[in-house]
């Protein structure tokens, strides 16, 4: 694989700490296989959540196509999930194809994300990596809700399940509070108030932080020229080391991978050639382009240009689900959560699904959270590498390939 000449321009995601996490005694033991073999099952998990991801990403970039993106396709298919766990018959079945499972039975989907949690929590012992679900009820509605859905969203999702009077203004409180504790702070405030007619929220509320295995001396970060969306020259805080990396180039593509602790964890650079636009490019990936791009990187050692970069972002992704194919559960009394409540399924429906992400790349590493809420209704490579223009990026564990965080940098901010 050819490793074409640049230097590499990366927004990273700041951390604490201000020196290489490895220390003087070098960096942590490689981690090299995940702690168990991954069934078919869940292969197919982690194989429609990064589908869905890419396709979340292209529908949300439309309306983003000047500006930043950093979003979660993990939390999102999380609280989807356990929403997806009530529904029945159209609603169920378009659910299920919008996040990419298949013909997946219930069993097989609590299964698959029960396993995938066990799994990314406590992989590697240098990297702070939380997941965290929960399901706020209002209290008037808890004798209409059939106890095996709570029941298995506790087992198989590890969700906090709790009963709260949504008329009162704590419990606004309360759930901003649950967002702002799972996402160490990053994340304080998730809603301002709590519309009369929703009985019911559920929450997924992701959490990264990592040191790179091999760190930036700040010494060395300067500003230098980034070339944005529209051709506009910025300067950007822009972060060098000599070192090893890993790089390749797919096509018209540039991949950097940067590993952080005991290398599971790893931000993966696409960027994409001088003459292809950002936004075209983020509309031409498929699950097979990412996985050809990833596929074939290969150690490197040179020089890495990365740019500094924090980043606060949100969106309502309603119209993107719809698009996506999630129509019926949007429908007022044409939704079937029937496995949420028998007696009130066909009057329930999703209002909303709200994502907040946070992201902060700095000499040290990277820090980035993200919260999901659903609301639920009722009616009635080279020596050198540069990265100075904009660029997909990804935040997952290598080893499974899964991806945490998806974003796209048009112009780097610090």
């Amino acid at each position: 694989m050819r490793l074409i000449r640049r230097m590499l321009w990366l927004s990273g995601v700041a951390v604490a700490a201000c020196s290489d996490p490895s220390g003087p005694s070098g960096p942590p033991a490689k981690i090299t296989t995940l702690p168990r073999q991954l069934s078919a099952t869940e292969q197919a998990m982690i194989g429609a959540s990064n589908a869905f991801g890419v396709r979340l990403l292209q529908e949300v970039n439309g309306a983003f196509a000047d500006s930043n993106v950093f979003l979660s396709p993990l939390s999102a298919s999380m609280a989807l999930g356990m929403t997806m766990n009530g529904a029945e018959g159209t609603t169920f079945e378009e659910m299920r194809s919008a996040l990419g499972f298949g013909t997946q039975s219930y069993a097989e989907l609590n299964a698959s994300y029960q396993s995938l949690i066990t799994l990314l929590r406590g992989l590697d012992p240098h990297v702070d990596f939380r997941i965290a679900n929960a399901i706020y009820y209002d209290q008037m509605f808890g004798s209409a809700i059939e106890p095996t859905f709570l029941s298995e969203a506790e087992e198989y999702f590890d969700a906090e399940v709790d009963a709260l009077d949504f008329h009162a203004p704590a419990a606004v409180t309360t759930v901003n509070d649950w967002a702002n504790r799972n996402t160490n702070g990053k994340i304080p405030e998730i809603i301002d108030q709590i519309d009369p007619a929703t009985v019911m929220l559920l929450m997924n509320a992701i959490y990264f932080k990592g040191d790179w295995r091999h760190g930036f001396d700040p010494k060395e970060t300067q500003d230098l020229p980034f070339t944005t969306h529209d051709g506009t020259v910025v300067q950007a805080k822009t972060m060098h080391r000599k070192g090893e990396f890993r790089a390749g180039h797919d096509g018209s593509t540039t991949v950097v991978e940067l590993p952080y602790g005991g290398d599971a964890y790893v931000m993966t650079i696409l960027l994409p050639d001088p003459e292809t636009p950002i936004d075209a490019f983020v509309n031409s990936l498929t699950p097979d382009t990412w996985s050809a791009a990833t596929a074939g990187l290969t150690d490197s050692r040179g020089d890495l240009y990365l740019p500094k970069f924090k980043l606060a972002w949100e969106d309502m992704l309603n119209d993107e689900l719809k698009r996506m194919g999630m129509v019926r559960a949007f429908v007022p009394d044409g939704a079937e959560f029937t496995r949420i409540s028998r007696s009130l399924g066909n009057h329930l429906f999703v209002s909303f699904v709200k994502q907040k992400a946070f992201v902060d790349v700095n000499e040290v590493g990277t820090e980035a959270a993200a919260v999901t809420i659903t609301g639920v209704e009722v009616t009635s490579a080279p020596p050198q590498i540069r990265i100075d223009r904009p660029f997909v990026f990804a935040l997952r564990e290598r080893l499974s390939g899964t991806i945490l965080f998806l974003g796209k940098i048009v112009e780097p901010e610090y």
